[in-house]
């Protein structure tokens, strides 16, 4: 055997080549590592590993990164409401980040002096992966067959089929995604900027027809429970929650946005217990923090979630920005109910011992109790003091 490397593996076309090209052509023992970030069940696991060492991988890999994931970035995305352009939960950019980081440290395990993965040169993921390694393991080689020799597909199942590859060829209308974030789903319609996806294209399909209410239970803002359940980890909750929304079609969309590379793109998304968390959470939020809280949470939040996106975990300004959402979460706690119905749910209110909505101080638009008339009088004057003397020396100047 030559060299030793490491490939990040899926078992799809692109990392398949990469084994049988660079075993065949190159010689390469080749260590191969699937980072599991909840989008494969053990079957399908297990098939995987099958299907690497039948090409030729010297050691196959399987990391459970489920927890870790979560650990370290999809907590912040929850603490901070992170919605890219106010739409996509970052289902795959967080996705990568995590499976790029997992692939780092196992060519550290491994003792390799180079290190594969099969993205293209048209997309982000070449990008994350490539700064993730070489922050991570710099000095280590990376190797991208796909992207350099810029293959197409058909040249990739020309050249599998020749060193007789047996896999399910067959171009898929739909190319999907999934993981514990979301299933994002690309296809003929996402090419344009005009369509949507049809319903057939969406992984889950919609069977719930009834209206189910469901409660959120939110621990210093984790998801800790649902409809009185409680679990051991939060992602076992966002799972579970999947397996009711999923089926009522809801967290369906289409997201438009920037590309890192400076195009536009398109892909359609599926994330129903992500954009019910998010918004509850937000809601749950609403209550409980001051205004400025709010306000600065939304701005910070904003730079996470685009610095995220591009690739830029490692950037010590995250861990900032980070230990500022952790603190803002330790009132965070309470419940949030949701009504669920095909295609749309509504978040219909909270219940939280930390509510600043309360009655003792007042009620909206009904009745002070906190204050006095006078009180408001004064505080008025006050309030408006400046912008009372700028008119009025402006009119003055102005001769009005």
């Amino acid at each position: 055997m030559g060299r030793k490397v490491v490939l990040g593996f899926s078992g799809g076309l692109d990392t398949s080549f990469c084994v049988k090209y660079l075993t065949q052509e190159k010689d390469y023992e080749i260590h191969s590592v699937i980072v599991n970030t909840g989008g494969f069940n053990d079957d399908e696991l297990k098939k995987i590993e099958a299907h690497a060492y039948k090409l030729g991988v010297k050691t196959h890999t399987t990391v459970d990164a489920v927890k870790t994931y979560y650990d370290r970035i999809i907590k912040y995305l929850i603490y901070g409401n992170v919605l890219k352009n106010n739409t996509y939960p970052l289902s795959v950019s967080a996705e990568r980040l995590s499976q790029a980081l997992s692939i780092a440290e196992h060519v550290k395990n491994v003792g390799a002096d180079a290190v594969i993965h099969g993205s293209t040169g048209a997309g982000n993921d070449q990008v994350r992966f490539d700064m993730i390694f070489n922050i991570m393991i710099p000095g280590v080689e990376i190797i991208t067959p796909i992207r350099d020799m810029k293959l197409s597909r058909e040249e990739e199942v020309a050249y599998l089929k020749k060193h007789g590859v047996e896999m399910n060829f067959e171009k898929s209308v739909y190319s999907i995604n999934k993981g514990l974030w979301g299933t994002s789903v690309g296809g003929k319609e996402t090419l344009n900027s005009n369509g949507m996806l049809p319903e057939e294209a969406w992984p889950t399909q919609v069977t719930a027809t009834d209206t189910r209410n469901v409660e959120l239970g939110f621990e210093k803002g984790e998801l800790k429970a649902v409809d009185g359940k409680s679990f051991a980890h939060p992602t076992e909750a966002i799972q579970y929650l999947q397996s009711i929304a999923g089926p009522y079609g809801l967290g369906r969309d289409i997201h438009i946005g920037d590309t890192i590379i400076g195009i536009k793109g398109r892909v359609g998304f599926e994330a129903a217990a992500p954009v019910i968390i998010l918004k509850a959470h937000h809601a749950l939020e609403k209550h409980v923090l001051t205004k400025w809280q709010l306000n600065w949470k939304d701005q910070l939040a904003l730079f996470y979630g685009n610095w995220l996106h591009e690739g830029q975990i490692l950037d010590p300004v995250m861990r900032d920005i980070e230990a500022f959402l952790t603190n803002s979460q330790q009132s965070v706690t309470g419940k949030v109910f949701v009504e669920l119905k095909p295609y749309r749910f509504m978040v219909t209110g909270i219940e939280s011992a930390y509510d600043l909505m309360s009655s003792k101080f007042g009620k909206y638009g009904e009745m002070n109790t906190g204050w006095t008339g006078d009180d408001v009088r004064g505080f008025t004057k006050i309030f408006g003091n400046q912008v009372q003397i700028y008119h009025s020396v402006k009119n003055e100047a102005d001769g009005n």
